[in-house]
């Protein structure tokens, strides 16, 4: 009689906890897509919209630099005079107007240098967004897993109750003992313990997003949709030289060599002066003419009296340049061995995929069945049941967990590239162009 009450318990226990435990986190006011995540966060992300300012006072600075001096003006007048002088005999007040003359082209130089600083804060702003929309995508991928995960989970309590309900029978009939309730219950309990786990997996991924999209962290985010993604049909030549053509690392290094050797050029352009233009009207001090004399004059620095100052900054520039050379093919070396880890990542998660999906989850499903046929029948024990339950939970959840490692896998694989491999939804945002 206590056992009978025991199962009838545990009937009702695993009902309760079936139908109770998911439903804060299913109550989401709306569902949500990955194109409508991937262009909140390219539209509302702090550091997005940070790279982008820098990048667009960098613009600002190209016409800065190509501009002229300015133009200098100065005046003196006499304040006072302590000696008789003759009429006209001193000036009393004089204006004087001087420009540089870039004749040497060096504002242009400098304005070169500039337009590639700027093609650096460029690529720096288009790597910040390839990195945050992986994050996010990294995310979105982990989120719709942990739904699944938990419906997953659901169905397992649900096929518990199923288990616990023909032990009840069998026991009744004296077919089974109260030991099958008890791993029943052992079953139920570990399986609540997971639900707790993914529900705070969920709880962090949406954090996570709400986050990246610039959102009030504790504010409700809809359930994600099952992203569609496209084939990826990802060839090892073709990716490497579109990693080459598009990666921010690499045109940014190039970018730089291309400053050194602008700073070389200015280096070896100091050598020659720039004139100063100077344009000069006096007034005598008994004159009634607004201007007396106008004189006009050249200016300039002498340079070549100071040669290891000027050969040392020549120096300079040449070992910044070698500098930037060695750090592209560094960048070079590297985006490669990046692209080669990335790609054996999406070819190994694809292989599981695969594998759980076509061939282990099918057999998992049938060795369940077979069971659970068996076990009905009087052919098999509870043990043998439940193990096979056990195991097809695991299956299933591996499955689940290497779907969202392969799309996770390809997210980063486009963030290295630097480019839209045409996996992903395509999303209308006001990226970096």
């Amino acid at each position: 009689m206590k056992t009978l009450t025991l199962l009838l318990l545990l009937l009702t226990s695993l009902s309760v906890n079936a139908e109770q435990s998911p439903g804060d986190i299913r109550n989401a006011p709306a569902r949500v897509s990955l194109s409508e995540v991937t262009r909140t966060v390219l539209d509302r992300n702090p550091a997005i919209q940070q790279a982008l300012r820098k990048w667009a006072a960098a613009k600002e600075r190209v016409t800065q630099q190509a501009a002229w001096d300015d133009l200098k003006v100065s005046g003196n007048s006499r304040a006072a005079r302590f000696v008789d002088v003759a009429p006209n005999s001193f000036t009393d007040q004089i204006v004087s107007v001087e420009q540089i003359i870039p004749i040497t082209g060096k504002n242009l130089t400098r304005a070169r240098i500039a337009t590639a600083d700027a093609v650096v804060a460029f690529e720096q702003a288009r790597r910040e967004q390839l990195d945050v929309v992986a994050k996010a995508r990294a995310s979105y991928f982990r989120l719709v897993n942990a739904y699944a995960q938990l419906e997953l989970n659901r169905r397992n309590l649900t096929s518990l109750r199923q288990l616990a309900e023909v032990s009840r029978s069998r026991y009744e009939t004296g077919k089974a003992s109260a030991a099958d309730a008890l791993a029943s219950e052992l079953e139920a309990s570990k399986l609540l313990e997971s639900e707790q786990d993914t529900i705070r997996n969920i709880s962090a991924e949406q954090s996570q997003l709400n986050v990246l999209m610039n959102r009030d962290a504790f504010a409700p985010l809809g359930q994600p949709e099952d992203a569609s993604i496209g084939p990826a049909e990802l060839s090892m030549g073709e990716t490497r030289a579109r990693m080459i053509g598009n990666r921010p690392e690499i045109k940014a290094a190039q970018a730089k060599i291309d400053i050194e050797k602008s700073r070389l050029d200015l280096a070896r352009r100091n050598w020659i002066p720039d004139p100063a233009v100077t344009v000069q009207a006096q007034r005598y001090n008994d004159a009634r003419q607004a201007a007396s004399e106008i004189d006009a004059g050249v200016s300039f620095t002498v340079p070549w009296v100071n040669p290891g100052k000027y050969s040392a900054a020549i120096r300079e520039a040449k070992e910044n340049l070698a500098a930037e050379e060695q750090g592209f093919d560094r960048t070079n070396a590297e985006s490669l061995g990046a692209l080669r880890d990335a790609l054996q990542k999406v070819h190994t998660a694809k292989h599981h995929v695969d594998l759980f999906r076509d061939k282990l989850a099918p057999q998992a499903r049938q060795a369940f069945e077979a069971n659970q046929f068996s076990y009905e029948s009087g052919k098999a024990t509870f043990l043998d049941w439940i193990t096979a339950q056990r195991n097809l939970r695991d299956v299933e959840a591996m499955a689940q967990q290497h779907v969202a490692d392969y799309r996770v896998a390809l997210a980063e694989l486009e963030a290295i590239v630097g480019a839209d491999l045409k996996i992903f939804p395509s999303t209308k945002s006001k990226e970096a162009k």
